[in-house]
C-alpha cells in the first residue's frame, strides 16, 4: 500500500506547505516581545506582585485542591462563578446570580467560546479598529468572517458611522472594547445602546462589551446594560486589576441563556481545580488588590501629564496604559526607548506607541528615556 508523501518528503517543510485552512495562511500568531530588560512596560501587566497574605491563602486553597487531583474538577465551576457574581454585583452595581456568569481560561477563551457558539463559518463579526487584535484573530480561528468598523481620528467610536456599518454589514457578533486596547479610550452607555439596537434591528445579534480594563476606568462599568438585553454580554479578566496574568482566568456576565450556549462548545473540565482554587483565593482579597489599582490609576494620570508636558500627543486613557505619539517612525522610537532598557509596545497603530503604567520607579525610567528621545528629535 502506498501513501502520498508530504511536500518536501517530510524534510524541512514549512507551515506554508501544510494543508492549513486558507484564512490562516500568511497570518502571524499573537504576541508581544518578551525581552529581558530592566523595565518591561509593554503587556499591560499589573507590576505589583501578589501580597504575602494572598500568596499564603492561595497555597492553602491549592493544597486542599491537590488532595483531590485524582478526580476531575467541577466542570461547572459553581463555587467560582458564585464568587465572581458576588464581586460583579458589588462593584458593577448590578445584581447577578451564578447563572449569569461563566468563567474560562482567560478572557481570550471566553471570546473564543462566544464565537464558537454565535459565530463560525458563514457568519461574521465586527470590531471597531484599532482595537484588541485577538478579536479578529479568534474570529478567523473559529472560521468567522471579520469586519473592521470605523473609529474617529481621536480613536473614539462615532455613533452614526458605527451604526451605519452595523446596518450595512449585518454581522452576527459585534465587539465593543471599553476601555479600548490599545488606545485607552472608553465608550459611553449611549453608544453601546445605539449599537445594540442597530444590531437587533437587522437580526438577533450578539453584542460583546470587552471590559478587560474597566477597573482602571474613570467611568462606571457598562454591566447594568445587560438588564433586559439577552444578547448583550460583558467580558472581564483577572489578568489586569487582580494582578493575576499568570492565572489565566476570564469571565463573562450575561443572560443565563448565553451561559447555557457557551457550555455547548466548552471543552469538558476546561478549568483545572488549581485554577479555580487560586481564583477563589484572589477573590477573597479583592479590596487589597483594588488598592493597587488606585495606585496605578494615579501613575497612569501622571504619565499623561508628563508626556503632554514634553510635547507628545496623548490619547485620553481609562485603562492602565497610555498611547502616545506622534512619531514619523514609531518603530525607530520604540527601539531608541528600548536601547535605554525600557520596553514599551509598538502596537501597530501608525505613529503611536503604548506604555503600561508601572511602579513609580519604572515610570521614572520610562520618562527619562522619552526625555532623551525628545532631545534627540529636537536636535
Amino acid at each position: 500500500m502506498s501513501t502520498t508523501p508530504l511536500p518536501g518528503d517530510g524534510i524541512g517543510i514549512s507551515i506554508d506547505e501544510l494543508p492549513v485552512r486558507d484564512e490562516l495562511r500568511g497570518k502571524s500568531p499573537y504576541g508581544a516581545p518578551q525581552l529581558d530588560v530592566p523595565v518591561q512596560l509593554n503587556t499591560n501587566e499589573n507590576p505589583y506582585p501578589l501580597p504575602d497574605e494572598l500568596v499564603e491563602r492561595i497555597t492553602e486553597r491549592v493544597r486542599e485542591a491537590a488532595r483531590g487531583l485524582n478526580r476531575y474538577p467541577d466542570r461547572e465551576a459553581v463555587e467560582l462563578r458564585t464568587a465572581l457574581a458576588a464581586y460583579l454585583s458589588r462593584t458593577g452595581k448590578h445584581p447577578l446570580t451564578t447563572a449569569n456568569v461563566w468563567a474560562a481560561n482567560g478572557s481570550n477563551e471566553v471570546i473564543q467560546q462566544l464565537l464558537q457558539a454565535f459565530g463560525g463559518p458563514g457568519r461574521t463579526a465586527i470590531g471597531f479598529e484599532p482595537s484588541y487584535s485577538m478579536h479578529g484573530l479568534i474570529a478567523r480561528g473559529t472560521g468567522t468572517g471579520w469586519l473592521s468598523g470605523p473609529r474617529d481620528d481621536d480613536f473614539t467610536i462615532d455613533v452614526t458611522a458605527s451604526v451605519r456599518a452595523v446596518a450595512e454589514h449585518r454581522p452576527d457578533v459585534v465587539f465593543i472594547t471599553s476601555p479600548n486596547n490599545p488606545t485607552g479610550t472608553a465608550v459611553d452607555a449611549d453608544t453601546v445602546l445605539a449599537l445594540y439596537e442597530a444590531a437587533q434591528a437587522q437580526k438577533p445579534t450578539l453584542v460583546v462589551v470587552d471590559e478587560a480594563y474597566v477597573e482602571f476606568s474613570h467611568r462606571p462599568s457598562l454591566l447594568p446594560l445587560i438588564e433586559g438585553r439577552p444578547l448583550l454580554v460583558v467580558s472581564r479578566t483577572m489578568s489586569k486589576a487582580f494582578g493575576a496574568a499568570g492565572l489565566r482566568l476570564g469571565y463573562l456576565a450575561a443572560h443565563p441563556a448565553v451561559v447555557d450556549a457557551v457550555q455547548l462548545v466548552r471543552l469538558p473540565y476546561h478549568l483545572s481545580a488549581v485554577t479555580q482554587a487560586t481564583a477563589l483565593a484572589a477573590l477573597e482579597h479583592t479590596d487589597t488588590l483594588l488598592g493597587y489599582v488606585d495606585q496605578l490609576k494615579a501613575e497612569r494620570d501622571r504619565l499623561v501629564v508628563e508626556l503632554r508636558a514634553l510635547g507628545f500627543e496623548v490619547t485620553d486613557s481609562d485603562a492602565n496604559f497610555v498611547q502616545f505619539g506622534r512619531f514619523e517612525d514609531a518603530h525607530a522610537a520604540w527601539q531608541r526607548i528600548l536601547d535605554q532598557g525600557v520596553l514599551v509596545r509598538d502596537n501597530g497603530v501608525p505613529g503611536w506607541l503604548r506604555v503600561t503604567a508601572g511602579t513609580p520607579s519604572e515610570n521614572d525610567a520610562f520618562l527619562d528615556a522619552v526625555r532623551d528621545l525628545k532631545k534627540e528629535q529636537s536636535a
